[in-house]
């Protein structure tokens, strides 16, 4: 791989070029090292780094990218666009040569990577920064990210594939998972009117459906199960009084029912303030736990702990990028977070924090299934078991299922098995989205082989309805299509409807018969 043609440094407020020396670019007290893919920063303080590669792009030319967490319908080959932030990777088709090639960086790195490509090359943009402000490494050497080069295999989505793969060689083995199947309440009942008994009802409707297959589906208690109101923050040491009095009771009752029992929290989000709080940007402040306290992570570890104490097999961590960063992927942009406040530990980049916050949950969890929501993919790979890779689908809005839970599944399926397993969120089943729609959802997930949860209203169940949830449970529990599924129309269509499973193609139309209208607000889980 070639060397960068140039380097930058930004210490301050301005970014600067760095001059070199042998495989050393240093500016503002700052060296930038270059290890033919490895980069190390040395510096007292350093806010970010850029390394640019000069190398001209075909006109026509599609870019693919990433996203800082989940995506939110946006993932899309385009044409170019200088100004368009490319979190973790890249890929480059050429439509003339036929030929894909692209640079990312290896998962679990110490910063928040993102490319730009325009006419002249591209350029790698590492954020350093602790919160809003600069880093202070104290003078020691930070092995910050490293590059990793994606040559041609043959099709853009083979490419990909092998793109993944590399980022995620040094990652241990991956053992084979067993299909992640379940139940989870949230979009019917959105955090609330539920209780025990509906949990329990959740928990015998996956098991009827699955139908006596060997593997075992989950069953997840969603938010809403605590005092407090829906994402309001713990503690998490009991439920609701009245209407779940005995979690370890509710836990042993789904898996004398035949399920695998699971709960959600949000761990960096607490009712009354606390000391431990970060400074930064926040609609709930004083209440968003900082995790480079030490406290914080003991906080956390006690909760995994307890939740394993109740019985519970599965833990969905959710909010927590939110938390840090007092945003969502979509308006973290290139800045991540407001200027001018800091972590309680500023020695370290917020990559380094939150890698270290998902080690702290990963390995106070042991065997508990991890699932992460809203959290970073390239820093909780090999930290989380399952990751949901997209925003929210609906229970409410169909248009909303087919922009964020299929843009998703097609565009970060090659992440499956490599990463983590991919979940591109809940299937629906209620009364007010249209049946044969979520069906197709339904059966493209279950074909995936990727994590399948369903949310099924009581009320919206019928007797062909049951059959096809129950083909698409068993079909997921059995790992879906062997040979793996495809969207051979991903590189002009944000939500493919032509897929290649099983030597054959089969098309789904997603169109409500009035065509996309405008999503409606929806509760965030």
């Amino acid at each position: 791989m070639r060397e960068p043609s140039a380097v930058f440094v930004q210490s301050g407020d301005d970014l600067i070029t760095a001059t070199r020396r042998d495989a050393t670019w240093s500016a503002a007290g700052v060296d930038v090292s270059w290890l033919d893919g490895p980069i190390e920063v040395t510096a007292d303080t350093v806010t970010r780094v850029a390394l640019r590669w000069s190398y001209p792009l075909p006109a026509d030319a599609l870019i693919l990218g990433d996203a800082w967490e989940r995506s939110y319908g946006d993932l899309q080959w385009r044409h170019q666009q200088p100004e368009r932030l490319l979190p973790w990777y890249f890929l480059i088709h050429d439509p003339a040569t036929g030929r894909t090639t692209g640079l990312g960086v290896e998962v679990q790195p110490n910063a928040f990577a993102a490319w730009t490509v325009d006419t002249h090359g591209a350029t790698l943009w590492l954020d350093l920064r602790n919160g809003g402000g600069p880093t202070n490494l104290g003078g020691r050497t930070l092995r910050a990210a490293t590059v990793r080069l994606f040559d041609d295999a043959g099709t853009p989505w083979l490419t990909l594939e092998a793109a993944v793969a590399t980022m995620s060689s040094r990652l241990p083995a991956r053992p084979e998972p067993a299909p992640v199947v379940g139940a989870n309440n949230w979009y019917y009942a959105y955090g609330e009117n539920f209780d025990e008994k509906a949990v329990l009802t959740d928990a015998a409707t996956i098991v009827e459906l699955a139908d006596g297959h060997p593997i075992k589906p989950f069953s997840v208690v969603d938010d809403g199960w605590y005092p407090g109101g829906i994402a309001s923050g713990g503690p998490w040491d009991q439920g609701i009084p009245g209407v779940f009095d005995d979690l370890a009771g509710t836990a042993a009752s789904i898996r004398a029912l035949g399920a695998r029992p699971g709960l959600w929290f949000r761990p960096l989000l607490v009712r009354s303030s606390s000391p431990h709080a970060r400074p930064g940007p926040h609609d709930k402040p004083g209440r968003a736990l900082d995790p480079s306290y030490p406290e914080v992570l003991d906080l956390v570890r006690a909760d995994l702990t307890r939740f394993k104490d109740w019985g519970f097999e599965l833990v969905k961590h959710d909010f927590s990028t939110y938390d840090v960063f007092g945003a969502f992927g979509p308006a973290m942009g290139s800045r991540l977070t407001e200027s001018g406040w800091q972590l309680h530990d500023p020695s370290r980049t917020t990559a380094e924090i939150v890698l270290a916050f998902y080690r702290e949950i990963r390995d106070a969890a042991q065997d508990v299934v991890l699932i992460g929501c809203n959290t970073v993919g390239h820093l909780a790979a090999g930290l989380v078991d399952v990751q949901r890779t997209g925003d929210d689908t609906s229970g409410r809005d169909w248009e909303r299922t087919r922009k964020m839970g299929v843009n998703t599944l097609a565009f970060r399926l090659p992440q499956h098995g490599r990463f983590f397993t991919v979940d591109a969120d809940c299937v629906p089943c209620t009364p007010q989205t249209p049946w044969e729609l979520n069906e197709r959802f339904l059966d493209l997930i279950a074909r995936s082989g990727t994590a399948l949860f369903l949310s099924i209203d009581p009320s919206a169940r019928t007797e062909r309805i049951d059959r096809a949830l129950s083909a698409g449970i068993r079909l997921a529990l059995d790992g879906g299509d062997a040979g793996g599924i495809e969207p051979t129309d991903w590189l002009v269509n944000t939500t493919p409807t032509e897929w290649r499973s099983g030597g054959g193609t089969i098309h789904y139309d997603w169109s409500q018969p009035w065509g996309a209208q405008e999503e409606k607000a929806q509760p965030v889980s």
